[in-house]
Parts: structure tokens; C-alpha cells; sequence
């Protein structure tokens, strides 16, 4: 009989992937694929669900497929997904709109409504920050902007929820991606009365919240056939990205916190009870009936070294080109030619707002400190540092809600940067370790479907599969250098918070200007 994998699908912003895993850890098959984000206005970043769901499909296919030519088969199907996505359907659940993503910004003015009146009240029962990010609030633009498709709306939905209606024909939504919907009480595990208040809906528009162990074994049989699995394949609904990262990276222990950076970045840590921070700078989301994660998001991390790359130095790209390098390399280089603190250049790297720890998306990127000596070297080493900063205002964070920190754990693509990981060991004050774990949220999908079905006593047990890879220690000198500038920066993103806000009004302002000339000349927008 051929022996059974287990699949781990997460479910990205820009792109699905899949693995396959053995109960050792060992992986399979793994594949990928991209989708697009659409951004008619530029505030709005939205998906098509069916592109996603073709994606999550054809990833899963093709590790059928790949894993059947070693005599092995699929058993068993663990979800993970990006949160905070949500979409309109009708009462056949077509889609009504578009999945907007965690990046979409259309609700900013429904957003600051909400923290005017009752934010802090709403954030405590829900562990979700007011912030554009929210479901919540996107469906309160939707009442306001939309009310023919308001009034349609038989349910609001995530994407996972989208394709476990099409699979399942149930609307169903895990505690996890509920908790991050900022229209869930963390408390009670239900949908939350007041916010649903504020978002003009009913229980009736929302699935039905479970836990994220729920699993099902009745697969429709058309998407048997279309993917060639077995009818008794059991798909375990799983939980969000963020919080089966740190399973897949093994940061199950209170104060052992998972730090990431890819496009934007993360800080999080495993706790055992729902907890809100009274300032409001992090996150409260599920993992389990009796795990929760608390941490922040940041916007701005690879981006911002992608925006230095594309739009400071636009020549680089051709260079490379030529030369056979690669841009980063040469950015890293550059970086690496310039003293810790950038000769006393500081950034706030707010390119596309920012979330914890001041959960504003008005905020916008500064240089800070210039002067004539600084020159493309400083800055790009600043842009790094800024990024890096930002990580460590939402340890502070962390640290004045009551967290002892007992290790920090490096994922993501900066992970593999000698740079980045030196600049966090000497910002953060701390060894940096960097566990042996591929594809984290793929990981910790398929390990809570194991723990799930019974093929793993509990989740901690992923802690013997997981090497510790690399242990990078700060540089004194280097810790001396940041210890100057880091209450500067601290003092600065606070400060400047209402300014930030001013100069967004301006700047929307002169975008609608621009609309409106281009309107005027016939320009198709």
C-alpha cells in the first residue's frame, strides 16, 4: 500500500504553494505558482478568487502527481493563508467583487471613524487593530461606497473560505483567519455583536467559525477527479500564514519570538490565553482552541531596499545585467561599506504606511539626519537599518506587554543575508538563531493536520525536526553604535505621527487634482 504524505498549501498574497511531507518532516514535492494583484485606484490591491483557486488546485495536482511517481499518495490536506482577505457573494457564491488583500487601503476614512468612536473597545474584543488591513472595516466602504453590492451580499468571506465552499459546499472559517477579521471576539470564539454593528452585517453574512484542528473526509467527488485524490482524503482547515509560521519554524514557547522579513515583515510569539495590548500596538490572533499569537506586521521590509534599488539607482538593474550580478549583492556591498549607523543617517522606512506598532497607514518614509557628506552608500545602509528598527519597535512593543524574551527565530528571505541577520543581532541585542525550516507556513500547515489526525501526539513535537541552521551574536561595537540612534528613531515615528498625516491629506489632494485634469483632457485613467 503506498504510503501516506501529508500536503501543506498555503495560500500567499502573490503566490500558493504546496508541499508534501512525510511524518519525519521530510518533503516530497513541492510546487508554486504566482497570481496577480490589480490596482484599478491606486489604493485598492485586489485578486481574482478564481485565479487562487486554480493556483491552490494546480499546485496540488502537480504534488499528486509528483509523489505518486515515488509510490506515495496524498492522505491528508493542511491549510495555511494570507489574513485579513475578504470578498462579497451571492447567495450561488459567485463573487460579487474581488478578494481585497491585506494591502488594500480604500477603508482609511471608515478606519479613522472607528477609532474616533470606539477603536479601543473594538480592538479588545476582537485582538484585530483598527487599521485599513481589517475586514472590518472594508466592509463598512462597502456600505458606504458599494450598497448595490451591500444589499447583495449574501456572505463576506475570505479566499480559503471561497475554496472550501467550492469544495465542501459549507461555509465554514477557522478561528485563525477569523481573529484577524477585526469582526471576531477572541474571548467568547464568536462573532462579536458591536462589530458587526459597525460593519451593518449579521451572523447570517459570515460562515460559521471552527476550530482549526476541524477536518473534513467528504471531499466533493468532481474535485477528486479534477485533482486525483482519494475520496478519503481528510483536508484539516489549518489556520493563518503568520501564526503556522511560527509553527514551522518551531517558535511554539512563549518569549521564543519568530522574526521575518520577506516583502513586509513580522515579529510573533506563542501565547496561552487571548491577550490585548491596552496601547493597541500588536495583534492577538488563534493558532489553536488553547494557543494564541501575539506580534505585529510591519509594511516595509525587502520593499524598501527594492524601492532604493528601482528608484534611487534605476541604472542598477541594466548594470547587472551586463555584468552577471545581482542587484542586491551590489546593494549589499554598498551597505557593507559604511559604519553601523550609517554615519548618522536615520530612515523610517513608511514607504506604503505602516502597521505595528502605530497601526497608521498615513505614515511615510523620511531620511532623517542628512547631509552633504552622505552619499548612495549611507543611504542604501540606512534603508536596511530603518527596516530593521521598525522590527525592533514592535519587540519594545512586546516587551512592555509582559513578554520575556527568551530567543529570537530568523525565517524569510532576509535569513539567508549575513548583513540583515548581523544588523538584527546588533539592534536587537541578542543572538539571532536561524532554524533549518523551509517554507515555514507550508511546514506548519501540514504539522497541525498530523497533529490534527492523530499521526502527532501534539504540535511541539516539530521541535525534533527542526535544526538549529545558524547562531549569529551582536558585535559590541556595532550594539554601542544603534544604542545612540534607536530612542531617536523611537522618538521620531512617534512624534511625527501627525505630520504624517497632514502631508497624506496634501498628497491625496494632489492626486485627485490629477485625476480630475486628466479627466478633463480625455485621458483614460
Amino acid at each position: 500500500m503506498a504510503e501516506s504524505l501529508t500536503a501543506g498549501v498555503d495560500i500567499g498574497t502573490t503566490s500558493t504553494k504546496t508541499l508534501a511531507y512525510d511524518i519525519d518532516g521530510k518533503i516530497w514535492a513541492e510546487r508554486e505558482l504566482e497570481y496577480p494583484i490589480y490596482s484599478p485606484d491606486p489604493a485598492w490591491k485586489e485578486q481574482d478568487p478564481y485565479e487562487i483557486l486554480r493556483a491552490v488546485e494546480q499546485t496540488l495536482k502537480n504534488v499528486v502527481e509528483d509523489v505518486a511517481k515515488e509510490g506515495k499518495h496524498i492522505g491528508t490536506i493542511g491549510f495555511s493563508a494570507a489574513m485579513h482577505s475578504i470578498l462579497a457573494v451571492d447567495e450561488n457564491g459567485e463573487p460579487l467583487t474581488q478578494a481585497l488583500t491585506w494591502a488594500d487601503q480604500r477603508s482609511v476614512h471608515e478606519t479613522e471613524t472607528v477609532k474616533a468612536e470606539n477603536g479601543q473597545d473594538i480592538f479588545e474584543r476582537t485582538g484585530t487593530p483598527i487599521h485599513p488591513m481589517a475586514p472590518l472595516t472594508k466592509i463598512m466602504w462597502f456600505q458606504k461606497h458599494r450598497e448595490e453590492i451591500a444589499a447583495q451580499a449574501a456572505k463576506w468571506i475570505s479566499v480559503k473560505e471561497f475554496l472550501f465552499h467550492k469544495w465542501f459546499g459549507e461555509y465554514i472559517v477557522d478561528y485563525s483567519i477569523a481573529s484577524a477579521s477585526g469582526l471576531f471576539n477572541i474571548h467568547k470564539k464568536q462573532w462579536d455583536d458591536r462589530a458587526l454593528g459597525l460593519a451593518g452585517i449579521t451572523e447570517n453574512h459570515l460562515s460559521s467559525p471552527v476550530s482549526t484542528t476541524y477536518q473534513r473526509s467528504d471531499l466533493r467527488k468532481e474535485v477528486c477527479k479534477r485533482l486525483d485524490l482519494q475520496e478519503t482524503t481528510t483536508v484539516v482547515i489549518g489556520a493563518s500564514d503568520g501564526v503556522l509560521a511560527n509553527v514551522g519554524s518551531g517558535a511554539l514557547e512563549e518569549g521564543v519570538v519568530a522574526c521575518s522579513i520577506g516583502t513586509s515583515g513580522a515579529i510573533r510569539t506563542v501565547i496561552d490565553r487571548p491577550y490585548t495590548d491596552p496601547k493597541g500596538r500588536i495583534f492577538c490572533y488563534a493558532l489553536t482552541d488553547e494557543l494564541w499569537v501575539i506580534g505585529g506586521p510591519i509594511n516595509n521590509g525587502g520593499i524598501a531596499l527594492r524601492w532604493m534599488r528601482d528608484k534611487i539607482m534605476p541604472d542598477l538593474k541594466e548594470e547587472c545585467r551586463k555584468n552577471g550580478t545581482d542587484p542586491y549583492d551590489v546593494l549589499t556591498e554598498m551597505a557593507e561599506s559604511v559604519m553601523p549607523g550609517s554615519d548618522g543617517l536615520l530612515f523610517l522606512p513608511y514607504m506604503t504606511g505602516e502597521r505595528a506598532p502605530f497601526w497608521n497607514s498615513d505614515t511615510k518614509g523620511v531620511f532623517f539626519g542628512l547631509t552633504l557628506h552622505h552619499g548612495r552608500e549611507q543611504m542604501v545602509r540606512s534603508v536596511m537599518e530603518g527596516v530593521m528598527m521598525q522590527m525592533y519597535a514592535v519587540v519594545v512593543a512586546l516587551i512592555e506587554a509582559g513578554i520575556n524574551i527568551k530567543e529570537f527565530r530568523a525565517n524569510g528571505g532576509f535569513a539567508r543575508s549575513e548583513l540583515w541577520k548581523q544588523m538584527m543581532a546588533d539592534i536587537f541585542e541578542s543572538d539571532i538563531v536561524v532554524p533549518d525550516s523551509h517554507q515555514s507556513a507550508c511546514f506548519g500547515a501540514a504539522w497541525l493536520a498530523m497533529t490534527a489526525t492523530g499521526q502527532k501526539e501534539s504540535l511541539d513535537t516539530i521541535h525534533e525536526l527542526i535544526p538549529i541552521e545558524i547562531r549569529q551574536s551582536p558585535i559590541m561595537d556595532n550594539v554601542t553604535a544603534y544604542r545612540d540612534l534607536k530612542p531617536i528613531f523611537l522618538r521620531l515615528a512617534r512624534n511625527l505621527q501627525s505630520e504624517f498625516s497632514a502631508i497624506a491629506d496634501v498628497q491625496r489632494a494632489h492626486a485627485e487634482g490629477k485625476r480630475t485634469l486628466s479627466t478633463e483632457k480625455g485621458e483614460i485613467l
